[in-house]
């Protein structure tokens, strides 16, 4: 191989022997697990709301934000179920820009993935221990989930990665729910098969070993809109593409048919103020079909404490170097204004 290898770095079990979750930590994460799987399997009415930074850059902000959020899940808690976003990788389909905490914990240094796996692992720890909630992540590389699998309430699988079977065949070994999304193209036939294939059981290979996964029943859709041939944006979070939708779900006979709407990305041209716009018509167009009602299960708004975003090395404390988000005083209103309109 063309490459040099630099380290051996640690296999999952010694990163959680090294970091072992309190009894405390794994039963938050055990009922939150639980909970979830009550909204996704249509037994809950609650909506889950999937809230926070495009990247998990600063370990310290990110925390901060968190913790904004406690007072407002109390709030809100009969109607929605908070789940911050950590994303700890960013898919560079260039080669160039910051790839995420796994690559470099430091966003001003060069990549030091030893130290990125632990400060991965610390950052979804420190998370549920001094917040009490438990946070999502994108399973941007299949191989590296075990490093995290005991901390994670939700997993989400993205648009460059919906068809590949490695990603395909991991999300069906997982616990919680895995949100599938539309790939780039827009076709919904890729993210449905995604979901058919999590769903089911399956004999591969995974880090070296032979296994044998159950199925995940919870594998859902996630639309996040698409790019035509031309780089244009088009959104498909409105009331026709939820009807063909929830066509398709009825076709495909898939267990615990559900949506998550993701705001941002290509539904709002990454502008993350047309966010609060999309959420609020979606559940319009729930409230006019019953049957939509029952499918969407919840949103994906990007979210840090400061609006728009930075340069990567920029000072502004809690301000996206990725994504550009909706900052803390519109997220917090938007979710305030969500629980009123259930």
């Amino acid at each position: 191989m063309n490459m040099d290898f630099k380290r051996k770095l640690p296999i999952p079990m010694e990163t959680k022997e090294m970091y072992p979750l309190t009894a405390e930590m794994a039963d938050r994460v055990e009922r939150t697990l639980t909970e979830m799987k009550t909204i996704f399997s249509g037994k809950s009415d609650k909506l889950v709301l999937i809230i926070g930074p495009c990247s998990a850059d600063n370990e310290d902000s990110v925390i901060d934000y968190i913790s904004r959020l406690i007072p407002v899940q109390e709030q809100v808690k009969e109607k929605i179920l908070i789940i911050p976003r950590i994303y700890t990788n960013k898919a560079r389909t260039t080669g160039e820009g910051y790839k995420g905490l796994v690559h470099q914990p430091d966003p001003n240094a060069r990549p030091d993935l030893f130290k990125g796996i632990i400060a991965t692992r610390e950052l979804h720890m420190r998370a549920v221990k001094e917040t009490g909630l438990v946070c999502a992540d994108e399973m941007l590389y299949p191989e590296n989930h075990k490093y995290l699998d005991d901390l994670l309430g939700y997993v989400a699988v993205g648009a460059r990665s919906v068809e590949d079977q490695q990603h395909r065949l991991t999300a069906s070994a997982i616990e919680c729910p895995v949100g599938m999304k539309n790939p780039t193209s827009g076709d919904l036939t890729v993210m449905m098969n995604a979901i058919l294939a999590a769903q089911h059981q399956h004999d591969f290979i995974y880090r070296g070993w032979e296994g044998h996964s159950f199925g995940n029943p919870y594998a859902h859709a996630i639309l996040r809109g698409y790019v035509d041939q031309r780089g244009v944006s088009y959104p498909n979070y409105h009331y026709e593409t939820l009807l063909h939708l929830m066509e398709l779900y009825d076709q495909w006979k898939l267990e615990n048919p559900a949506l998550v709407v993701d705001c941002n990305h290509a539904n709002s041209g990454k502008n993350p103020f047309e966010q609060p716009r999309i959420l609020k018509e979606v559940l319009h167009s729930c409230r006019h079909e019953s049957g939509l009602k029952k499918l969407v299960k919840g949103f994906m708004v990007e979210s840090y404490i400061e609006d728009g975003k930075q340069a990567v090395g920029g000072e502004v404390y809690g301000k996206s170097i990725t994504d550009a988000c909706l900052g803390w005083e519109k997220s917090e209103r938007l979710i305030y204004e969500t629980a009123e309109l259930l």
